[in-house]
């Protein structure tokens, strides 16, 4: 059986990141298994449970699969967790990956063994992104170096941060995913005049934010070489 890790924040993901992915890989038969930076469950950016946010269905829908999805309520450790046994590794995205995925040294092992070796894909999205800043091959390169890659781009945190780089809830923002991957020499392109953005690139494939769940999430089934579930 085709099988996927999910790499999930505990600081606040973006439910339509994960939600979408996850829900459209089980519904095709993939193996979904949810690790976190501590084991703890993964806590939703409040703002994508938000109706006036992100619309009634997606809001309920989000909610629903966040409060009794067996796997996201009972993760394993990131440390536990190991590339090899999975044919994708997901880093779904949301603000809160800047405070604990993307710094987190196993995430950042669990995307270098899926990149790196013949049979694994990773798949990144939105600030999850940022990951790919902090991240080197075993030759020290940035993994990132030469990728052409798309995510969150600073066209719009510009219309959430403050001036003193601040979010809506008061915490100041570590960094913008679009300057350090651009640093770390990626080929960045958000495609800001498509409805969607996805990329892929060998085995990396990044996809720009919300609106882009669904599309990542069939752009990865294909990868893998797995048929949707009619109707997707």
């Amino acid at each position: 059986m085709t099988s996927a890790l999910f790499v999930v924040s505990e600081e606040g993901y973006w439910g339509e990141e994960c939600i979408e992915p996850l829900t459209t890989l089980e519904s095709a038969g993939v193996d979904v298994t949810v690790a976190t930076p501590s084991g703890d469950p993964p806590v939703v950016d409040e703002r994508s449970v938000d109706p006036d946010e992100v619309g009634e269905e997606t809001a309920e829908r989000v909610r629903e699969v966040h409060e009794n999805h067996p796997e996201l309520n009972d993760p394993e450790p990131l440390a536990r967790a190991d590339a090899d046994g999975y044919d994708a590794v997901a880093f779904p995205g949301g603000h809160g990956t800047e405070w604990d995925v993307n710094q987190d040294s196993d995430a950042r092992r669990l995307l270098r063994d899926a990149v790196a070796g013949d049979d694994g894909t990773a798949l990144v999205v939105c600030h999850a992104v940022g990951i790919l800043a902090f991240t080197r091959t075993d030759g020290g390169e940035f993994l990132v170096d030469g990728r052409d890659v798309t995510g969150f781009p600073n066209e719009w945190e510009e219309g959430i941060v403050d001036d003193a780089d601040r979010m809506p809830d008061g915490r100041k923002l570590p960094y913008w995913v679009e300057d350090e991957v651009k640093t770390a020499g990626g080929n960045w392109d958000a495609e800001l005049d498509a409805d969607a953005s996805v990329t892929v690139d060998g085995d990396l494939v990044t996809a720009r934010g919300p609106e882009s769940s669904a599309a990542a999430a069939r752009t990865l089934l294909d990868e893998l070489g797995v048929a949707a579930e009619a109707g997707d």
